[in-house]
């Protein structure tokens, strides 16, 4: 299980991403590498980690599903994910 608080950061970088979004693709179609450098630097896109939304686990998220493989086997398993069957896991 992660931290609140790193939740919580991820969730303020998101939100950071969403605002500048529009401002960085205008300075990057302009070429300007200054005005860039002075936006905030957890307004980039590459800042964001993809974390689990059941657990917040960082680590082993597939992208596909949203969660992480820990939860993706258990969920598999329970028979909670249709179209997956258990084959030698």
């Amino acid at each position: 299980m992660a931290k609140e608080s790193m939740k919580a950061r991820e969730v303020k970088r998101a939100a950071l991403v969403a605002k500048y979004a529009e401002k960085r693709a205008l300075l990057k179609a302009e070429g300007d590498s200054i005005g860039l450098q002075k936006l905030p630097k957890n307004s980039a896109k590459i800042r964001l980690h993809n974390r689990c939304k059941l657990t917040g686990r960082p680590k082993g998220y597939m992208r596909q599903f949203g969660i992480s493989r820990i939860n993706f086997r258990e969920m598999a398993s329970q028979g909670l994910i249709p179209g997956v069957k258990k084959a030698s896991w």
